[in-house]
């Protein structure tokens, strides 16, 4: 649960219906504060004790902050309760008519209620730093008034828009560019950044008091989500740039006032995000020929196998084959996967069917139970991984449940803690004897798994009875990479 959930539902008693309205409206305000040149505060009240608390705080990059605290689970201060209390109250947006300098530094206070289904459940207040104010120029009257208008948006409970899911990792701020529209789609003001990134996609002449249809290289969409009052978020691209745009309408009441526009050139973060696709599918393209390959290879074994004529060598060349197939079944699944990550309980549950398929006589039912689970490791982590858990299968196959015997079960323990992976193969065979020694009086594929384990993984390997009636209980501990 992060700070603001549990303030809203520790302190405040808010539902979790209002608590995402509330995180619908803080993911968002930060165009708020920077057009408005203002922190934000976001205030609730606690019914027990009725004092208003700090539910989030955000900053502006356009304005000197005024809090260079972290206010975020603090009461707040008595002398700036006034107009938060008079908005819970009267619903409505309060605004003080004289600065408050209990911090040293004049500032203007604006308290503006946040509605959710009739009742007021937060306030954010809206605080200025006015010993930083110096003659405005357009560029600020133009930002105030629309801090103005997204503020009394709030109030209505009109912002942030329902349904809307920008792209927030590269959602364009108001420093990136900015322009205002009317409700007609002509263009009032536009910053310089947005001008600049307009003459990127080859609009050289003037904007201003023009309309978006005589020059915008996408102005259908942008014009149509103007008129029905919805935002929504576009690209554009021209002349090898690329730029990122989100049309906010302003409203009040049913009535369209016109809009913001924010603007941002991702021209670079596209032709990067290109390459790590290219890149991508590149690598799955070659773990796709080296698990067909590897496939191949084991197929001639296959075929070498049928033709040996002792029963030794038809059997070491099918273990061969098996081997193969486990590092083939890592690639394949790392083909399946843009993230280049190995889930490896599905790995677990295909070496146990291909091993099971593999080596148990029909006569004989044995079953195995993956439990646990182990996440996603690394193609460095996951592939000496498959090879062990196949030879430990395989052992527990050949030596638990031989001829004459009724079959069993084979139980494969996967647990992934913080700093080390561990994993299990237990059988309910007659047993290893008392003291084996899985280094000095193991066959083959135990000392391969071994190996494996020490060299690849920096682990260990223990095997020993699982219990004093029988069974064997193979187990491998490794540390996980950072």
């Amino acid at each position: 649960m992060s700070t603001l959930e549990r303030i809203l539902e520790e302190r405040a008693g808010l539902p979790v219906d209002a608590t995402a309205r509330v995180q619908a409206l803080i993911s968002d305000w930060q165009i708020l504060s920077d057009l408005a040149f203002a922190d934000l505060l976001l205030c609730v009240r606690d019914p027990s004790t009725t004092e208003i608390v700090v539910a989030a705080q955000m900053r502006p990059y356009t304005a000197q902050t005024v809090h260079q605290e972290d206010l975020v689970g603090t009461t707040l201060a008595w002398a700036s309760q006034a107009a938060i209390l008079r908005a819970f109250e009267e619903g409505a947006i309060v605004r003080d008519g004289e600065p408050d300098w209990s911090s040293g530094v004049p500032v203007r206070q604006e308290a503006i209620p946040v509605p959710w289904r009739g009742e007021i459940i937060a306030v954010v207040s809206r605080e200025a730093n006015l010993s930083t104010v110096r003659a405005p120029s357009q560029l600020e009257l133009t930002y105030l008034q629309t801090a103005n208008e997204l503020s009394a948006m709030i109030a209505e409970g009109a912002f942030p828009f329902d349904g809307e899911d920008p792209e927030r990792e590269v959602a364009p701020r108001v420093g990136d560019g900015m322009v205002r529209v009317d409700s007609t789609g002509r263009v009032s003001y536009a910053s310089p950044n947005a001008v600049s990134a307009y003459r990127r996609l080859g609009v050289t002449s003037n904007v201003t008091r023009r309309s978006l249809t005589d020059f915008d290289l996408d102005d259908e969409t942008l014009m149509t989500a103007l008129q029905e009052g919805r935002p929504v978020e576009s690209e554009v691209e021209a002349r090898g740039s690329v730029v990122l745009r989100r049309l906010l309408p302003l409203t009040r009441g049913e009535r369209v006032l016109g809009a913001v526009m924010l603007m941002r050139e991702v021209t670079e973060l596209r032709r990067h995000e290109r390459l790590l696709l290219s890149k991508d599918a590149t690598i799955r393209e070659i773990h796709h020929r080296v698990k067909n390959n590897l496939q191949t290879v084991a197929s001639l074994l296959r075929v070498q196998s049928r033709r040996m004529r002792t029963d030794e060598g038809r059997e070491a060349l099918q273990e061969s084959v098996r081997r193969i197939g486990s590092i083939a079944l890592v690639h394949e699944t790392l083909s399946e996967d843009s993230r280049q990550r190995v889930t490896f309980d599905i790995v677990a549950q295909r070496l146990a069917d291909i091993v099971g398929a593999g080596l148990s006589d029909p006569s004989r039912t044995v079953t195995t139970v993956i439990e646990g689970r182990a996440g996603e490791l690394s193609p460095q982590l996951a592939s000496p991984l498959a090879l062990v858990l196949s030879e430990l299968l395989q052992n527990a196959l050949e030596h638990a449940y031989g001829p004459g015997t009724a079959g069993g079960t084979i139980t494969v323990r996967l647990d992934r803690g913080p700093a080390t992976f561990t994993m299990e193969v237990e059988d309910d065979g007659p047993g290893v004897d008392e003291g084996f020694d899985h280094v000095r009086d193991a066959n083959l594929g135990l000392q391969i798994a071994d190996t494996l384990i020490t060299s690849e993984l920096e682990g260990t390997l223990t095997v020993a009875r699982a219990t004093p009636q029988g069974g064997t209980i193979a187990r491998v501990s490794a540390p996980l990479p950072r």
